[in-house]
């Protein structure tokens, strides 16, 4: 795709759903405006391909609530520029031991945010949900309304195309190798095949490549680690189907304890329902083995047992290999690169498996971030990179990390 000239008002580093979003929100303001993408755009070896992801607002850390609130209306904003569904409604269920802490810090949160939400016992869950869902008599449900599912490849391609049509510039298979501050004129993107853009400010939203690029331009190592997950599809017993589907009221659902799952209803593969562990293995993102993903014991026993029967647990009947780009904290990076390029260079990573459903917002934060120098309405202070040099664990949580660290010859 041709350009005129090669100097931007702000260059945005990697074209997945952040960088996608943040360039969409950029352009809109009428900054002239250049998306790159290392590989393909819409490609498969990152975070932000894939047929469905979560939206909630029941979170056990209350800071994220204002941004998944945002998100829900900028999903809708989108949509209507579109013309095209990206985001499609269903409530939500968290279940977990009763005296789990991080469920229990996700009914105070919602109680602090006013969420409506009902917290359930065993046999309250049995009927709001038809039979479908059985959880232990010590366990808890805490039912909401603000659930859904994202389509993910569809959405990275609406914020492009959108972005695309309110003037911004996308090229992809250019894999930028360096950024160099530009004495007073700004800020230089150096490409592998040699190509330089000028630009007076830049993003940097490299997904699970973030620590490589950001130690290659400034020598920081952060603490955001690679891991391979593997999303896997169970086969709805025949007769079963519809009762699993989205536009019933089946919800979106996460299982707090070891290990944590969460699912989608049946939506992109007819007859199949997602559920999957939210962990992975660590791995370099430049040298993945692509294999089959293990599907561990443990899910295959939590699904025979909370859909009673009714879903195949034996094997998944398909499964998808996705990155997380892991804190130690499970919390997001979301703050200015710092040292000689100020407040010339924004950087968006680390977002955990769990991002996703932010990104609208996320990519207004990190527009604004760039062009004003703060986001209005968002305490960023949970999301610097300051943080790991106080506490290498970073943000200080009183309940369990909710990411499983799996080993390869666990099953």
């Amino acid at each position: 795709m041709g350009y005129s000239g090669d100097e931007f008002d702000v260059i945005v580093v990697g074209a997945g759903i952040m960088g996608s979003s943040t360039a969409y929100q950029l352009a809109k303001r009428g900054q002239k405006t250049l998306l790159l993408e290392q590989f393909d755009f819409l490609h498969h070896r990152g975070s932000s391909h894939g047929e469905s992801r979560t939206i909630r607002a029941t979170y056990s850390e209350d800071y994220y609530f204002s941004l998944v609130i945002e998100s829900y209306r900028l999903w809708e904003l989108a949509q209507t520029e579109i013309g095209f569904r990206v985001y499609f409604k269903a409530r939500h269920l968290d279940m977990g031991p009763a005296d789990a802490k991080s469920l229990l810090s996700v009914i105070a949160s919602c109680r602090k945010n006013a969420v409506p939400h009902q917290v359930l016992n065993r046999r309250q869950v049995a009927e709001r949900f038809s039979g479908r869902i059985d959880i232990p008599d010590d366990w808890i449900g805490v039912s909401c309304e603000l659930g859904g599912v994202i389509k993910p490849t569809k959405a990275v391609s609406m914020f492009q195309m959108l972005a695309l049509k309110n003037g911004a510039f996308l090229r992809d298979n250019m894999q930028v190798i360096n950024i160099a501050k530009d004495g007073d004129r700004g800020v230089t993107v150096t490409a592998s095949g040699g190509e330089k853009f000028r630009c007076k400010k830049c993003v940097v939203t490299a997904g699970a490549w973030m620590r490589k690029l950001v130690k290659t331009v400034i020598g920081i190592e952060l603490p955001i680690q690679p891991l391979e997950t593997n999303e896997c599809y169970w086969r709805i017993k025949e007769g079963h189907e519809g009762k699993y589907a989205i536009g019933t009221d089946f919800p979106t659902f996460v299982s707090y304890g070891q290990p944590y799952i969460y699912g989608t209803p049946s939506l992109e593969y007819p007859g199949l329902i997602k559920a999957a562990v939210h962990g992975g293995y660590q791995c370099d993102p430049d040298k993945r083995s692509w294999g089959p993903g293990l599907v561990p014991d443990t899910l295959k026993q939590w699904i025979e047992q909370r859909f009673k029967g009714s879903v195949d647990s034996s094997s998944p009947a398909a499964t998808q290999l996705c990155v997380y780009s892991m804190t130690p904290d499970e919390d997001f990076v979301i703050d200015f690169l710092g040292g000689e390029f100020g407040k010339d260079v924004v950087i968006g990573g680390g977002f955990s498996g769990h991002g996703f459903k932010m990104s609208p917002a996320v990519g207004r934060v990190l527009a604004d971030l760039v062009l004003t120098g703060e986001a209005k309405g968002v305490e960023l202070k949970h999301f610097r990179i300051a943080r790991f040099q106080e506490n290498p664990r970073g943000n200080i949580k009183d309940y369990e990390d909710q990411v499983g660290l799996l080993l390869k010859s666990t099953l």
